[in-house]
């Protein structure tokens, strides 16, 4: 049995680790990257895949659940109701934002999770998802509950990317019984249609072992930067709810925790109440293996399972003890020195990149090459500003958990930027230059992966891990690791709505991150890192 702070230092990576590590990729054995069911019947979706025509800029930029409150670029989150809906929205029925039907399910889940291109390399037909993955594995899996809507039944079901369509577990509506385990959150009691995430671990740890449980946050967190994005976009209310209880959430799917666990709940829309909790009978659908061979790491479920949650009460009280740590003026507090700092102008929303959400998630890559060409500052301070602005949660408040996780950014090529190593403030969207730095240092740092060097600029989710354990338990642990994924998926959504900049995802050595931005950063370790700049070949 292990908790959060031991899990984190056993899975660390350093020279040493990599060095020393003897293990190889078993490609015979390699896991199939989507999960089959062979007894369920399938539910075809309608129509094509429709995302909204909302600026992809303006989508991510919400820090609270309900779109129509927005955000000011450089404003600090706060909250309460907006002026409206963005511009070009559906029409709205009442408290719940636009009418939800089994299209907009379709959108929802082809733009988090389904295959968006296919490519052809070395002979070899590839198909890429909607969002980046570890080692594009893909082991997240989306499921989804809903009741009665427009071209779908109530039930709960099974997206399955590799055709677009879903697999039927349960009939009727059980969307309070979701409810229920999730403490009697009014999100997801009034929701039309709750989202949830799993990790396969096994589909992740053929490669990356027991790192795993922090990939399954990362990858899920990628995924739901996506989902919020389609749901604001289109006007629904949304926020990811990462407080329920785990064994009733896993029961309810069917899945078996030591070896699929659910992660997260993402309930969408409002002002249609659910029924009455129903019991959740235990179901055990066939599904086909993944590989021929299943290797355990038992660390990975371990460290699930001491995260668990009890029950409703239980998850009401961690709610309010992570509030309370977010309200704590001492958490986050690193002495900013206000003679270097600076302010950074991220352009408004009117003259921003217009590209759209679905066109901008269709033109997500992974950057191999960059450029040493300087980027914009503006288009910088634009990218920081929208993905970081705080992301709606059922625990964190109206700051959308920025005062849970710390932004350090390794700045190489940026007009009107001295290199060097900053800290960013998102509330006030500001630079604090902490350190010196060089692109030698950061490709040494995202593991001797001398690419991250080239790039423009490198950008370090960190998190106070020990001090999240004491004060919310190894659930705080869970919580920093995706936001910092769905601050990573935001990363990504930002940088390629801009047509001259690409990124892309690493990992790196934990404490040399954390040496290297010491004094400053003492005491934090990193959650992810995204390298963004120009490609090398000026292409877009």
């Amino acid at each position: 049995m292990v908790d959060a702070r031991e899990y984190h230092e056993r899975t660390k990576h350093s020279p040493a680790s990599i060095r020393e590590g003897d293990f190889s990729l078993d490609f015979a054995n390699k896991p199939r990257p989507y999960k089959v069911y062979e007894d369920r019947p399938g539910v075809e979706l309608p129509g094509s895949p429709t995302a909204p025509d909302e600026p992809l800029l303006s989508a991510i930029a919400t820090p609270t659940a309900d779109p129509a409150a927005g955000a000011e670029p450089g404003a600090e989150p706060g909250p309460g109701p907006g002026p409206g809906p963005p511009s070009g929205t559906r029409s709205r029925s009442g408290a719940g934002g636009a009418t939800i039907d089994a299209g907009d399910v379709h959108a929802l889940c082809h733009y988090a999770t389904g295959v968006t291109k296919e490519l052809t390399r070395d002979g070899r037909r590839t198909r890429f998802r909607a969002a980046a993955c570890t080692g594009k594995l893909y082991h997240v899996d989306l499921y989804v509950v809903a009741g009665d809507l427009d071209g779908l039944d109530a039930g709960v079901y099974h997206f399955d990317p590799h055709t677009g369509s879903l697999d039927a577990l349960r009939e009727g509506d059980y969307r309070g019984t979701l409810a229920a385990a999730a403490g009697g959150r009014e999100s997801v009691a009034t929701a039309p249609v709750t989202f949830l995430a799993t990790s396969e671990w096994w589909r992740n740890a053929w490669k990356y072992r027991e790192r795993t449980y922090r990939h399954a946050f990362w990858d899920s967190g990628t995924i739901l930067a996506n989902l919020l994005a389609v749901a604001h976009g289109g006007g629904h209310r949304a926020e990811v709810v990462a407080g329920f209880v785990d064994d009733a959430v896993a029961r309810l799917l069917g899945v078996d925790p030591a070896e699929e666990a659910p992660l997260e709940l993402v309930p969408v829309g409002s002002g249609d109440p659910a029924p009455d909790a129903r019991p959740a009978d235990p179901i055990d659908p066939a599904t086909a293996p993944p590989s021929d061979e299943v290797v355990d790491y038992p660390l990975v479920p371990d460290a699930w399972r001491q995260s668990r949650l009890a029950d409703g009460e239980a998850v009401r009280a961690w709610r309010e003890d992570v509030g309370s740590l977010v309200d704590d003026p001492g958490h986050g507090d690193h002495g900013r020195s206000d003679a270097a700092t600076l302010q950074l102008d991220p352009v408004d929303a009117e003259t921003a990149s217009g590209r759209p959400v679905g066109a901008t998630i269709e033109r997500r890559g992974s950057l191999r090459e960059y450029g040493h060409q300087p980027i914009s500052r503006r288009k910088f301070a634009t990218v920081l500003d929208r993905a970081l602005v705080g992301v709606p949660t059922d625990s964190t408040g109206a700051g959308g958990g920025t005062r849970l996780l710390d932004y350090y950014c390794l700045v190489h090529a940026v007009e009107g930027i001295p290199a060097g190593a900053y800290r960013y403030h998102p509330r006030e969207n500001v630079l604090e230059r902490v350190g010196e730095t060089d692109r030698g240092t950061a490709g040494h740092l995202a593991l001797d992966q001398s690419v991250v060097g080239d790039a423009a600029a490198n950008v370090y989710a960190m998190a106070d891990v020990d001090r999240l354990v004491d004060a919310v338990g190894n659930r705080g642990y869970r919580l920093a690791q995706l936001l910092g994924g769905i601050a990573l998926g935001r990363l990504y959504l930002a940088t390629y709505a801009h047509r001259t900049l690409g990124g892309r995802g690493f990992t790196f050595y934990d404490d040399r991150v954390t040496g290297h931005l010491s004094p400053h950063a003492a005491g934090l370790t990193p959650m992810t890192l995204f390298a963004l700049g120009s490609p090398a070949d000026g292409g877009s």
